[in-house]
């Protein structure tokens, strides 16, 4: 018999069925900025002030950075240290789909803004302090950080950094403004949901193969790297909402998005005040408000009908979670 070279991927030979499960959740929810009629929310735009303008352009500016540090060294780190061949899959789709919502700015971008802000969006972005500072910190561990590490700080981005940028499109909607802005904003929530619940899953699977000794250190580590980026977030958040006044209102929503992203990783909440209830009202009602229901696709003659989107409730953070 010839000795294996090469292994072929069994697909009906599951080692992992989160893998699967999860691999079926994302195909299922798969999705295009191209076929959202984002041209339909121009009337909107031009009722904003110069310094919503401003604020929309730079936060998917942000946005858009994350998603590319994401797409193109994140999930290519963590495919390194996989338990199963599934578990590769999933992070190939993943991965195209950071991709996918990378471009999505830009198509919101080209749609509402001229050329000249589109390159003073992008100079802002590669030049902010705070938003470069928190780009090198996740990607310092990402190329030297131990797997569980690494894993850390992926949750950490997309559980909790990415929602300083979010909070705006979201609070936009529960105003009923920008309606098909945000239709992208929570088709990208929703992936990010799952990203972040089932790269917890896989951390808590090396954690718990960990003694209590080597635990308490990761722990440690992970509670310092979580203050380290919170105050890094604040004077993000400050240079972005201080002129609309937002500023306190966003902390909140990170501290409710942090003590979520330590949910995925199976850790205990940090902040006391980052419950839903401290959330302002009108952004929670975005982000659990469903789509509009029309059919995107039908846009441009496919007919593929896209589900609702909905929120992650709490207990989509159990998946594959051991009882304690």
């Amino acid at each position: 018999m010839v000795e294996t070279y090469y292994k072929a991927i069994n697909w009906n030979k599951i080692e992992d069925q989160v893998d699967k499960a999860t691999w079926e959740k994302l195909t299922e929810q798969f999705w295009l900025d191209t076929r959202i009629p984002l041209s339909n929310d121009r009337d909107d735009w031009r009722e904003l002030s110069q310094v919503e303008q401003d604020l929309v352009g730079h936060v998917f500016g942000g946005l858009t950075l994350l998603d590319t540090l994401q797409s193109q060294d994140g999930i290519d780190q963590l495919r390194r240290d996989i338990r199963t061949q599934t578990e590769m899959a999933v992070f190939n789709n993943i991965q195209f789909m950071e991709s996918v919502h990378a471009k999505s700015y830009s198509s919101i971008f080209s749609t509402l803004n001229t050329a000249e802000e589109i390159d003073e969006i992008f100079d802002w972005t590669n030049h902010n302090e705070h938003l470069q500072h928190k780009a090198e910190i996740i990607n310092e561990i990402y190329q030297n950080g131990t797997p569980l590490e690494k894993k850390v700080a992926s949750v950490f981005l997309e559980t909790f950094l990415f929602y300083s940028g979010f909070y705006t499109p979201l609070y936009y909607l529960g105003n009923n403004k920008l309606v098909n802005v945000a239709e992208i904003i929570k088709l990208i929530i929703r992936d990010e949901s799952v990203h972040g619940t089932y790269i917890g899953y896989k951390f808590q699977l090396g954690f718990n193969e960990l003694s209590e000794t080597e635990q308490q250190k990761l722990q440690d580590w992970m509670y310092d790297l979580l203050y380290k980026l919170y105050e890094n977030e604040e004077k993000y958040t400050s240079t972005l909402y201080d002129e609309i006044g937002w500023t306190d209102e966003v902390n909140h929503f990170l501290r409710y998005n942090a003590n979520k992203a330590l949910m995925n990783l199976g850790q205990n909440p940090l902040f006391a005040d980052g419950n839903a209830e401290d959330v302002n009202p009108i952004v929670m009602n975005g982000i659990s408000t469903g789509t509009s229901n029309h059919d995107f696709f039908s846009q441009v003659g496919n007919g593929y009908l896209l589900g609702q989107v909905s929120a992650m409730k709490d207990t989509d953070y159990d998946i594959g979670r051991k009882s304690k």
